[in-house]
């Protein structure tokens, strides 16, 4: 029993010696719940479908540190967007705004699915055309018939 417990008492201590203080999240709450809100409508550029807010990866705990460094500086919300989309280009937001660079984006899928039905629509339109009913030879519907014939029995 005696070894059990300095066991257990090693392995707490180990644990306890390897474990570390968690990390305060800002020194300012406000600058913490801003920079969240700003980096929620921002796309991650590694991950891309995480938000920046939510990604673990190095690049987008690097963005939000500048995020915060300019929410310290008192740019606005705005400018800090403004800021990420002539850095990193419109793809940076989620809800990149309707432009003539931005069309594809907004309308591809939309495109993509128009095609797509069209493309079913020929294919099953153009396999209609090529079945024709084969009429059976009279050796073939003699055939057929002995076998309902057999089958009725």
């Amino acid at each position: 029993m005696k070894k059990i417990l300095t066991l257990l008492l090693l392995v707490l201590l180990t644990s306890l010696s390897v474990a570390k203080e968690a990390a305060p999240m800002a020194e300012d709450e406000a600058v913490e719940k801003r920079m969240v809100a700003i980096s929620d409508e921002m796309r991650c550029l590694v991950c891309q479908n995480e938000s920046l807010s939510g990604s673990h990866a190095e690049l987008a705990q690097d963005l939000r540190r500048e995020i915060r460094t300019m929410i310290k500086a008192g740019k606005t919300d705005q400018e800090i967007k403004d800021f990420m989309v002539n850095r990193y280009g419109d793809f940076v937001l989620y809800r990149p705004p309707m432009k003539a660079t931005t069309y594809l984006l907004w309308f591809g899928p939309f495109l993509l699915l128009i095609m797509a039905i069209g493309a079913l629509f020929n294919y099953l339109r153009r396999r209609g055309k090529g079945l024709v009913d084969a009429a059976l030879t009279p050796e073939e519907q003699k055939r057929a018939e002995a076998l309902l014939k057999e089958a009725g029995r």
